[in-house]
């Protein structure tokens, strides 16, 4: 399956996932670890606050549970999905799991840190920079994010 066949399907499971994150309290992000053929073999979102640990990013906890699942402490050739940009911390880990390809949803002008920010993957201290394809259901994912944040103002 290619990547532009599987977008739609799992950007929209994402979203959905995202979307339960913001009815628990936590902000709508989700994420995906896929295999080559699209697969999902690890779905999760944001559990910082349900969890208590600020740790708990969507990134963070669908790597871990791929590496879990699958037993391997890499995940090279296993792509990641992501509603927003990832944040530092997220795209060290990104690196240090050796994904092959990096997807997001809505870019993240504050606290990214693949298109935006320290542009962590351009770094020279980066060990391995995944494929990187930015904008995937952007504007779903941004409205998502608005009305998370505007009801909380």
């Amino acid at each position: 399956m290619t990547a532009s066949r599987a977008q739609p399907d799992i950007m929209a499971r994402l979203l959905d996932e995202a979307a339960a994150a913001a009815n628990s309290g936590e902000v709508p992000v989700a994420a995906a670890v896929t295999n080559a053929e699209g697969a999902i073999i690890a779905l999760a979102r944001n559990r910082m606050r349900e969890n208590g640990n600020a740790l708990h990013h969507a990134e963070i906890l669908a790597i871990e549970a791929a590496m879990t699942r699958l037993g391997q402490d890499r995940l090279d050739g296993f792509d990641l999905w992501v509603t927003l940009e990832p944040c530092t911390m997220c795209a060290g880990a990104i690196a240090h799991a050796r994904i092959r390809r990096l997807y997001f949803g809505a870019r993240d002008p504050k606290a990214g840190a693949v298109e935006s920010g320290v542009r962590f993957f351009d770094s020279a201290a980066c060990h391995h920079r995944p494929d990187i394809y930015g904008g995937l259901s952007e504007r779903a994912a941004a409205e998502q994010l608005q009305a998370f944040f505007a009801e909380r103002r």
